[in-house]
């Protein structure tokens, strides 16, 4: 019967969830203020990233705790967009030219993506 509470192992799957990790790593910080900092040089029409990215672009330079939820969402983004990202630096571009590599970048590019992983393998372990 279900009297609207939540079972001990419901608030601990809700917890888990949100729970705060680590601080990101260098590499993951540097690509989020690359990224930054090529929309901030970039001509109107190259200016990347949704409200969200910049927000994720933001958090991750400055080096704030991700939650869990966020790993996953990162892993999720980062997955997607990887292929636009290699085929824009397969052209020779620069993140300034190409709101493709902005936009990963922003999320922390491929360092962001291993370490996401590797965070959520050590909590669904």
């Amino acid at each position: 019967m279900d009297n609207g509470t939540h079972s001990d192992h419901t608030v601990s799957a809700i917890v888990r969830e949100t729970a705060v990790m680590a601080r990101p790593p260098e590499s993951v910080r540097n690509a989020a203020k690359r990224a930054l900092e090529a929309r901030a040089k970039a001509v109107p029409s190259k200016k990347a990233m949704t409200r969200v990215g910049l927000a994720r672009a933001n958090q991750l330079a400055k080096g704030e705790n991700i939650s869990v939820n966020t790993l996953r969402r990162m892993v999720s983004y980062l997955s997607r967009a990887r292929d636009n990202y290699q085929k824009a630096r397969a052209k020779g571009l620069k993140p300034e030219e190409s709101p493709a590599m902005q936009a990963y970048l922003g999320w922390g590019g491929s360092s962001a993506l291993a370490w996401a992983k590797r965070e959520l393998n050590k909590i669904d372990r």
